[in-house]
């Protein structure tokens, strides 16, 4: 038996599932506030997994709006999804939590491990890991 939520009748993911999601995708949304607007951000991404089991969303940057409304102290938002149009089948996760600048030297090693390339043919030298406190999702099938 599916849990569901009573509001909308979608299928809960349960947290374990929903890193599993998260980890099969490279493409991601990254929504953070700047001068209390919100902005949302298309990024590729990874999931890293610390040596003790705590998971995290580490992306690929430059300087930037991006990057500084995720290091501002304010919490983010960051969203991956799956969706079928034709069979309005899919499922979509949020990550909420706060993002802070890789500066550790061997947190940007093992960032730059991870093999995040970005799609614009662009050098991007920083790293951004976002924390999360809270996970998500919802699947309609």
């Amino acid at each position: 038996m599916t849990n569901q939520d009573p509001r909308t009748g979608l299928e809960i993911i349960d947290e374990a599932e929903c890193w599993e999601l998260v980890a099969s995708k490279a493409i991601g949304r990254l929504a953070v506030s700047i001068a209390n607007a919100p902005d949302v951000f298309p990024l590729n991404y990874r999931v890293d997994t610390s040596e003790n089991g705590v998971k995290s969303i580490v992306m690929r940057t430059i300087a930037g709006l991006k990057l500084a409304g995720a290091v501002l102290g304010n919490p983010v938002a960051f969203e991956v999804d799956d969706l079928d149009e034709a069979t309005h089948t899919g499922w979509s996760i949020v990550i909420h939590g706060y993002g802070e600048e890789i500066e550790n030297v061997q947190e940007w090693l093992r960032a730059e491990d991870l093999n995040i390339e970005p799609w614009a043919d662009f050098p991007k030298s920083r790293y951004l890991r976002i924390r999360p406190d809270r996970v998500s999702g919802r699947r309609v099938s």
